[in-house]
Order: structure tokens, then C-alpha cells, then sequence
């Protein structure tokens, strides 16, 4: 009886913190563009359709109260952006190297789009791959696999950027910056491929870079490890020296290393690993403070026999060295043939889980499209339990801890008898401000620690309340590029 009692609380206690909308929280999706998985939804569109189904994204993700994007933009050295360095990607267009027509900047629209709504772009760059299939999409004579025909590896079918050469983290570490220089991106984001994914009885042939730059290595794996190690040391120090409020985060396989390989590890029995197949020593990237959030992909569900999502979230939570934490949950697999999928029950218990664990701070799903089909009704279930209220984006104090000046308000009323918040503010920076509001009845205490009276994230200087009822007094915060609030303005009624 006891245990039931004991579980019963668990589940009661759950529950009623998924009710309280936390104030900060990381609330993502994923948009993939490689073959068009969510935008844009096929090959050659017309300029205006692609804008307008990217539009659509964004509107769902507002409506949602999610406010981060994570899009790709660079699938396998081609890009959604308008480059001197690689070429405009064949899932725009139809065509390798054919720039969207009527011609637009896709990457310029998308960020703009974003952040009128308040929603942070982050933009998601795959460091290695360089071609998928050979076969049925050759890269064009100009491509970079053409000029530098040296840098590169087929395996599986595919072709690979090798990561042992130092040329070719120069070269990445330059289309990286091109993009933080001159786009107004919130955050450079890397997801699991770093060496491709192993493929049984086939060896990844870097043979030659090994025996002309790994001498000081006594195994391939640890030389491996430190050529992955060495370009995200290198491009998070000049990220940083580029813009320092860029964010560097970083989505890896959902498991750094089994438990019987390492006691460090996690207690799972994943088939690879990002440590012993993908070279990529996430754990110390965190250690040293080479990146500022790891995203892990947690794909599976609570009782997964091999990587189980209890055990996961609560291996990578106790792996934070003070970074951000946040959890990617996989709303592609809604409606599939798994029972454990063929409701909403698992991922509500996810997001609980989420907010109920230490040092975790929010959640990415993957993908877009999961949003766009509204699989087992997900967009009412985000709005009307998940997330009821806005959220403000965690702050990481590590990068900017000083917050801009209170506004001041003042209400007044409409024609039609709405009332209208203004407010004017103080900004000797020039910062690109946004601002929460908050509503209070007249009874009520005034406290914004919490979420659930956060109405609003705008960029505006004004808000209509269409809001019937008794009385408000509202208050309104400024916040910064990167999330950090002001003390409350005056109490305006």
C-alpha cells in the first residue's frame, strides 16, 4: 500500500507542476529543410509560397506559446542563404546553386519573421555532411566537393567533410562566421552528425590524415575525438569574439556513453554512442564551457529497454557544469505503430518530467511537421495544457547578467472601450528590447516571479487588452537580446 501510496504522490505531484506555467522556459522545434522534411514542404516553390508556409510555422509556434526555432540552414554544404562560399541549396529551389525566384534572402526573411513574433532563431549547421546521394542528386561542377575533391570521404554511400584535416575545420569555421557576421541570428546550432554514424564491417577510411596528423595519438578513436574537440573549442571562442550574445549550442545522440563501457555513462545499452561512434565528447565541451546548452535528443520513451528517458534526463541533468540543459522529445513518432505512441500521454509525462528535474530548462520537438498535421491534436494540447501562459527564454547570466531599465506605463482606453498599455523606456544602449506584460486583478498581489499572470512578450510600446472582466493593474519588464528582465515598471490601472 505504501508504494501505491508513494506513486500516487509522484504522479499527483507531476501533474499539478505541469499546471504551473514555469516564468523561464526553453520551448523549441526543430524545422528541418534536408529533403524537405518541413520546409519547404517540396523542392521549387515560388518565393511568396515558401515565405508564406514559413509564416504558417511561425504563427503555429506563437500560437503554441513555444518561442525558439531551430532551423536548418546549412543540410550538407549548401546553404539557405545567400553565400560566397557554398552553394544555394537544391531543397530551395529544385536546383543546386539556384537562387530562390523571385529572388529573396531566405535566412534574412526567416530571422525577421521570427523575431517580429518573439520567437529566437537559431541556426542549425551540419559541420560534415556534404552530399546524400550521389546517385540521384550530384553536386553541381562548382560545388566544394569539386574543388577540393582531397577533403572528403564516401561512406555508406554518402559524402563526408574529413574531420582530421585541418583545412576543412578552417573552411567550417569560416562558412560559420559568414553567417554570424552578417545575419541577426540568436544561436549557432550543431546537431548529432560529427563522423558519420558507424556502419557495420565498413571502416571510415581516414586512414591517410591519421598518418600525417594523428603521430601524437596512439589510437585513431582519441585522435578523432580531438579533431571534433578542436573545432568547437575554436569556433565557440570566435563566435564569442564575433558576437558575444550568440548563443552555441549543440543536439547530440541522446547517450554520451554506456554504463559498461565507462562507470560515467549512462545505464542504457544504446547500439552507438556519441563518444565511441560520433567522436563527440559532449560532456567535456560542457565541462570546459565551450557551449553554452546542450540539447540532447531523447527520442525514446520512459521504459525503453536500451535508452530509457527517466534514466537519460536524469543522466544528462547531473552533466550540466552549469550550462543550460534542455531535452529534445520526438513528436515525429505521434500516431506510428508503437502504443506507447498512439496518444499524447508519453510526452505529457515528458514535459513533466522535464519540469520536475533539476537543471533542465526546457524542450525542443522534433519536428515542425508533427506541429503543421497537428498529430493526435498536439497544438491543443501544447496551448491548453503544456504551455497555457507565455514564457521568457532562460537568461545565461555567463554571457550578459545585466539588465536593461524599467518602462514606465500608463493605461488608457480605446473608443470601443478596451484598454491600451503604453509604455516609454529608457535604452541609452540601443538594445533590441522586448517586453513582458503582466496582468493583475485589483485584489490580487502583485508578484512576477511567477508565470501564470505573464499575458504577453512583445516588441511593440503598446498593447491592446481585449480582456472583459473587473479591473487590472498591469506591469511591464524590458528584457534584453539575451532574456535578462528589469525591475517592474510602475503599476498601471
Amino acid at each position: 500500500m505504501r508504494c501505491i501510496y508513494l506513486t500516487l504522490c509522484f504522479v499527483f505531484s507531476v501533474f499539478s507542476t505541469l499546471a504551473e506555467n514555469p516564468k523561464r522556459e526553453f520551448r523549441a522545434v526543430w524545422v528541418a529543410t534536408v529533403a524537405n522534411i518541413d520546409w519547404p514542404s517540396r523542392k521549387g516553390l515560388s518565393s511568396d509560397l515558401q515565405k508564406q508556409e514559413f509564416i504558417d510555422i511561425l504563427n503555429q509556434v506563437k500560437q503554441n506559446n513555444l518561442n525558439a526555432v531551430i532551423v536548418q540552414i546549412r543540410p550538407c554544404a549548401d546553404a539557405f542563404y545567400d553565400s560566397e562560399n557554398e552553394n544555394w541549396s537544391r531543397y530551395l529551389s529544385g536546383t543546386q546553386g539556384q537562387p530562390p525566384s523571385p529572388y529573396y534572402d531566405p535566412l534574412t526573411f526567416m530571422i525577421e519573421e521570427a523575431h517580429k513574433r518573439c520567437i529566437e532563431f537559431h541556426a542549425w549547421f551540419n559541420p560534415y555532411r556534404a552530399l546524400i546521394d550521389a546517385s540521384k542528386n550530384p553536386n553541381t561542377p562548382d560545388h566544394i566537393t569539386w574543388k577540393h575533391p582531397e577533403w572528403f570521404i564516401n561512406y555508406g554511400g554518402k559524402k563526408y567533410f574529413d574531420p582530421g584535416l585541418p583545412e576543412v575545420r578552417n573552411y567550417f569555421t569560416q562558412v560559420v562566421l559568414d553567417v554570424v557576421k552578417r545575419y541577426n541570428i540568436d544561436a549557432v546550432h550543431f546537431d548529432d552528425y560529427f563522423y558519420p554514424y558507424r556502419i557495420a564491417h565498413t571502416e571510415f577510411g581516414d586512414a591517410r590524415s591519421f598518418a600525417k596528423y594523428g603521430s601524437e595519438f596512439s589510437n585513431k578513436e582519441d585522435w578523432r575525438r580531438n579533431n571534433v574537440n578542436i573545432l568547437v573549442k575554436d569556433l565557440s571562442k570566435k563566435i564569442k569574439v564575433t558576437k558575444p550574445y550568440v548563443k552555441f549550442g549543440i543536439s547530440p545522440f541522446g547517450v554520451w556513453r554506456n554504463q559498461n563501457k565507462d562507470p560515467q555513462g549512462s545505464a542504457t545499452t544504446a547500439g552507438q554512442t556519441n563518444y565511441d561512434d560520433l567522436y563527440a565528447d559532449i560532456v567535456l565541451w560542457l565541462k570546459e564551457g565551450w557551449i553554452d546548452y546542450v540539447l540532447p535528443q531523447l527520442y525514446w520513451e520512459n521504459g525503453h529497454k536500451a535508452a530509457d528517458y527517466q534514466t537519460l534526463i536524469q543522466w544528462w541533468s547531473e552533466k550540466s557544469f552549469g550550462k543550460h540543459v534542455y531535452i529534445g522529445h520526438g513528436i515525429y513518432q505521434l500516431g506510428s505503430s508503437k502504443p506507447v505512441w498512439k496518444s499524447l500521454t508519453e510526452i505529457t509525462k515528458q514535459i513533466n518530467q522535464v519540469r520536475t528535474t533539476e537543471n533542465i530548462q526546457g524542450s525542443s520537438f522534433y519536428s515542425a511537421n508533427a506541429l503543421m498535421k497537428n498529430k493526435l491534436g498536439i497544438n491543443a494540447e501544447m496551448k491548453s495544457n503544456w504551455y497555457k501562459h507565455p514564457s521568457l527564454l532562460p537568461s545565461m547570466e555567463w554571457l550578459e547578467d545585466e539588465s536593461p531599465k524599467p518602462p514606465k506605463v500608463k493605461v488608457s482606453y480605446s473608443r470601443d472601450g478596451y484598454r491600451v498599455i503604453q509604455w516609454t523606456i529608457d535604452n541609452p544602449k540601443q538594445e533590441e528590447l522586448q517586453f513582458a506584460i503582466y496582468r493583475f486583478k485589483q485584489n490580487e498581489k502583485v508578484d512576477i516571479t511567477k508565470g501564470d499572470h505573464l499575458i504577453e512578450i512583445t516588441r511593440s510600446t503598446n498593447y491592446l487588452d481585449h480582456t472583459e472582466g473587473s479591473n487590472f493593474i498591469y506591469i511591464v519588464t524590458a528584457l534584453d537580446r539575451l532574456h535578462n528582465e528589469s525591475s517592474m515598471s510602475n503599476a498601471a490601472d
